[in-house]
């Protein structure tokens, strides 16, 4: 059992979460006469570090999980909503979402196609909450920073929401809250050619490029805040906002994510320097969700797509959502960190 927590323990840190590479880069900052241990020095280690490291994950990640999602066009994906109903049809959603990109606003052109193909709303709506919170990504970058027991369960979390927030608004029965344009739209049924090896390949590569040409400035402003935090801000202050000491840290933090766009890229080093000053991980995590899936720029583009009434319940399900999982990891956190 040692033997396994010792290799399990090597591939976290020194494979998933490259401590090797911090290492180095000290090394070399420290040849240059530039001393780490200061806030200045400590502050470039940490920008190079988790730029380097987040942006080689990314391209890692991306790349996998883009194979696998050309595996699943939208067309495929609708025909295998189509066949379930019930509960089941939101599992299946929230479990396809997690193959999708990573950010909110590239999955609501999905849920429009899909709800004007006549999916039920409900599974429509877990496929949208899922999709940038809960990708196969996250459960990576996660996993590199957290520890694999905060990834899991925060995954698992993530769907349950999913598949809830999914189940409510189905049986509210809002499909009038939806505007027309969708509502009177048909999918059009578009034969899937076969691709071979060679084909999906080449379709992840072009994700990697699309995708690290959209998302590189919000990492670099991501790792930047990070560097910030990380060095300069007080840890006594930041303990005092987002610590043991104010019950209210779950609620600022999903508050202060809403404004932000970015993916979980972007978030990543923003999460980890909070952490280590002091910050409660339901806090985090809140903050996390609440960037990754009610970012402002994202919920302008639903609302071209649903009334005001369904806009405001599917951000008051997600918002109770990420509330209540932040505060249920504020009293979970020393039994898995």
């Amino acid at each position: 059992m040692e033997v396994l927590k010792s290799v399990w323990g090597f591939f976290q840190n020194e494979v998933l979460g490259m401590a090797w590479l911090n290492r180095l880069i000290g090394s070399f900052l420290n040849t240059l006469g530039l001393d780490t241990t200061e806030k200045t020095g400590g502050s470039v280690q940490f920008f190079i570090y988790d730029m380097i490291k987040i942006m080689v994950l990314l391209v890692i990640l991306v790349f996998i999980i883009s194979y696998i999602q050309s595996f699943f066009p939208p067309e495929r994906t609708r025909k295998i909503l189509g066949r379930f109903h019930g509960i089941w049809a939101n599992i299946l959603a929230a479990l396809l979402g997690t193959v999708t990109p990573f950010c909110s606003c590239s999955s609501i052109p999905l849920f429009i196609g899909f709800t004007s193909a006549g999916l039920p709303l409900g599974v429509t709506f877990s496929f949208l909450i899922s999709s940038p919170m809960v990708d196969l990504g996250s459960l990576v970058l996660l996993m590199s920073i957290f520890g694999w027991k905060v990834a899991v369960v925060y995954v698992v979390i993530g769907l349950v929401i999913a598949v809830v927030g999914g189940t409510l608004i189905e049986n509210l029965h809002l499909e009038n809250q939806v505007e027309e344009f969708i509502r009177k739209g048909k999918a059009i049924d578009v034969p899937q050619e076969k691709l071979h090896i060679k084909d999906r390949l080449k379709y992840a590569f072009e994700q990697v490029c699309g995708t690290a040409k959209k998302v590189f400035l919000y990492v670099l402003i991501g790792v930047g805040i990070g560097a910030v935090i990380h060095n300069f801000i007080p840890e006594d202050f930041i303990v005092s906002v987002l610590g043991d000491n104010n019950p209210l840290g779950v609620i600022l933090a999903a508050i202060a994510g809403v404004p932000m766009y970015a993916d979980i890229f972007g978030t990543i080093p923003i999460a980890e320097a909070l952490l280590g000053k002091g910050a409660l991980l339901g806090v985090v995590l809140s903050f996390m969700m609440a960037v990754t899936t009610l970012s402002l720029p994202s919920m302008i583009m639903l609302r071209k797509a649903v009334k005001p009434k369904l806009l405001g319940i599917f951000i008051a399900i997600c918002t109770i959502g990420i509330i209540i999982v932040g505060y249920f990891f504020n009293l979970i956190q020393p039994m898995i960190i």
